[in-house]
């Protein structure tokens, strides 16, 4: 077990099912604005940086706001809702505690804003994670490889000595772009095999050793 230096987690639809809040709170708002607003475009912004769903909004959903004008109004109500409850994916905090047990390190690595990232892990044990990347501070957002060699710079490691876990397409892209050895647990949206990625469907069951063992497949 020694190979895996670190685990470097996605946070929506990953760590926590905030999705349902994202898209609740996209409703909200072009409805506000008297626009019409589907799943299907909901299901598009997944994994974005925020900024570009935004824009999307506001070409799609007749919201005429500036994008970041956008982004905190969608900020302010998913936060809220997280506050009021957040919604752990099944297995993550149990693989949480594990890995904070054996110390091996962790970050969160998200399109959130730093604000959000703040509000879910305040939920957690002090240092469950010893980094977080958010949206907020990267030049370039997934499926760029930046949020992750980010990640990875800051524990001092190899983005080959590392598993990160995705749930969306653009971050599964990010995180193979950057080198990662990758592990996609998909929430709302499929996403399809592939050699460079192992799927699973939830990370109930999922250990130590069996991140570990990922790394030499």
């Amino acid at each position: 077990m020694s190979a895996l230096k670190a685990v470097l987690w996605d946070m929506d639809g990953t760590l926590v099912d905030t999705e349902p809040y994202w898209i609740a709170a996209e409703y909200r708002l072009v409805e506000a604005w008297g626009g019409e607003w589907t799943q299907e475009d909901a299901h598009r912004l997944i994994g974005n940086p925020l900024l570009v769903s935004a824009e999307y909004i506001r070409e799609h959903g007749g919201v005429d706001l500036p994008p970041p004008q956008i982004v905190d109004l969608l900020l302010a109500d998913v936060i809220r809702d997280c506050r009021d409850a957040v919604p752990w994916r099944p297995g993550a905090r149990e693989l949480l505690a594990e890995l904070s047990a054996a110390r091996v390190p962790c970050a969160l690595v998200t399109m959130s804003y730093a604000e959000l990232a703040r509000a879910v892990v305040e939920q957690l044990p002090t240092a469950t994670f010893a980094t977080l990347v958010t949206g907020d501070e990267l030049e370039h957002g997934k499926p760029h490889p930046e949020a992750y060699l980010t990640a990875a710079a800051r524990l001092g490691v190899a983005p080959a000595d590392t598993v990160a876990i995705e749930d969306s397409l653009p971050g599964v892209a990010s995180a193979e772009a950057a080198g990662c050895v990758v592990l996609s647990v998909p929430s709302h949206v499929p996403i399809p095999p592939a050699p460079t990625r192992t799927l699973r469907d939830t990370l109930v069951g999922v250990d130590l050793p069996w991140l570990a063992a990922l790394l030499g497949r």
